[in-house]
């Protein structure tokens, strides 16, 4: 158990490696001088020379990557250009709104789309599948910000139920910070709430086929057991897998939510960065989202030996 757990922990540092070096050089084929852009139209050679010397950009590309990936190695993602302070303290402070609208958004997607599934498979041809199908495929084919777009016009302006952007008052509390939250949680879930459900019934409408499905209505078991326990209890792991996927997909994946709700989350500190070319942000984002996203990965993993014992670490 505990090689595979090493295998597993070597392998998640070869991923940071190849993502943090498509990063660096990806990063740099965009277009544009963050120093030029930072000092304006204004600005003489010799003043975007004298900015890019003082933030390393005069160096050799191949340089200024292993200087860089020194850096990341003990921990310190570098210094932003236009905010002038550290990449870490500029993530940290707009983590709050980009975690908490994640955890809600999975939380609205498992909701709709694990009892979906499961009712999918059950009445499997039946009006109740026609309609859970119909609505997941119709989830999965609206883009994000149009439905943003949608219900903050609907909820937000004609009815007035909730915020139509951003995240409160600088001294608002949690209650209302979370409330600011609901409608793009809300649209964030109903899209991403698709592929649940379709995992779900195609997981079930497996198990509901096997021969200790039929033996256990055989001997009279209540359907609801049925499905519940002896059904439901052995889809867990590819409802696991794809619920988790989903969750590190919405970490990285909420950039135009926050950027159309106006959220001064981590998407839209990484849009501004992109306008600004600020690489440091750029680079430690796209980081720390990737380092979230394996180390879900991860979790997933130790899961399934909880949910079912026979798999192996």
């Amino acid at each position: 158990m505990l090689v595979n757990i090493a295998r597993r922990l070597a392998a998640m540092l070869a991923v940071m490696f190849i993502v943090a070096t498509m990063v660096f050089f990806l990063t740099r084929l965009a277009p544009g001088d963050p120093a030029s852009l930072m000092l304006g139209d204004q600005a003489t050679a010799a003043d975007v020379a004298q900015l890019r010397k003082t933030f390393g950009l005069d160096q050799p590309l191949i340089v200024q990557y292993v200087l860089w990936l020194k850096e990341v190695a003990s921990g310190n993602l570098g210094q932003s250009i236009f905010l002038q302070r550290p990449v870490l303290q500029a993530i940290g402070e707009r983590a709050e709104p980009t975690f908490f609208l994640a955890l809600f958004s999975i939380l609205i997607a498992a909701v709709i789309g694990i009892p979906a599934g499961i009712a999918s498979a059950v009445w499997r041809g039946r009006h109740a599948d026609q309609v859970a199908s119909g609505l997941a495929m119709l989830a999965a084919s609206i883009p994000s910000f149009w439905l943003g777009l949608l219900f903050m016009q609907f909820f937000a302006v004609r009815l007035g139920w909730f915020p139509v952007a951003g995240y409160g008052d600088p001294g608002a509390g949690l209650v209302q910070r979370l409330y600011h939250l609901v409608l793009p949680a809300t649209v964030l879930g109903i899209v991403n709430s698709a592929l649940i459900t379709r995992f779900t019934r195609a997981s079930m409408l497996d198990v509901l086929s096997e021969d200790y499905v039929r033996t256990a209505r055989a001997k009279g078991l209540p359907e609801h057991r049925i499905i519940l326990r002896h059904a439901l209890g052995n889809t867990l792991v590819p409802i696991i897998t794809v619920v988790g996927l989903t969750a590190a997909l919405l970490i990285g994946g909420a950039i135009i939510t926050e950027t159309v709700f106006g959220l001064p989350g981590i998407g839209n500190l990484v849009v501004s960065a992109v306008l600004r070319r600020d690489y440091p942000v750029i680079q430690g984002a796209l980081i720390v989202i990737a380092g979230i996203y394996v180390i879900i990965n991860f979790a997933i993993d130790v899961i399934y030996t909880l949910v079912d014992p026979r798999v192996k670490t």
